[in-house]
């Protein structure tokens, strides 16, 4: 399981991880965001492997990408 956090203010739109994205979960919104561009959005449907190829691509350091590692063992 992962998470994907998009800076919108960052954001410009390009949509290089839209592309990118090996399970297609990446998506152009259709709010603007303050400097008026479209952001990226993230489906969380729960199929998301965290491979952070979306986060590697923005040119604007937009994307952060986390993983599960699953409950620590005492």
């Amino acid at each position: 399981m992962a998470k994907v956090e998009i800076d919108r203010d960052r954001c410009k739109g390009c949509g290089l991880c839209t592309i990118s994205c090996p399970k297609e979960l990446m998506h152009i919104g259709e709010e603007m965001n303050q400097y008026g561009y479209f952001c990226a959005l993230w489906n969380d449907d729960g199929s998301c492997t965290g491979c952070a190829i979306c986060g590697e691509m923005c040119p604007d350091v937009a994307i952060r990408v986390w993983r599960d590692r699953g409950k620590a063992k005492p």
